[in-house]
């Protein structure tokens, strides 16, 4: 279960989901005012923890190699 919340999203994947998440939810009070705009939840999470469960599964990590070894 360790694997799944392994850091492994990139700084720009989680500025990207972070700031998608963001106008996903704030349409939720303006104008798509449906359930699928609560979806800008999750990105919001997985963008500020820096971790995809889906990615985990998938095996992708889109983080540099610099954010791998710690230097950025």
């Amino acid at each position: 279960m360790g694997k799944i919340f392994a850091k492994n999203t990139g700084n720009l994947d989680r500025i990207i989901r972070v700031v998608v998440g963001a106008l996903l939810v704030g349409n939720v009070f303006v104008g798509l005012q449906t359930v699928v705009g609560w979806v800008g939840l999750i990105l919001i999470v997985t963008g500020l923890f820096g971790t995809c469960p889906v990615y985990s599964l998938l095996g992708i990590d889109t983080r540099t190699l610099g954010e791998k070894t710690g230097l950025k």
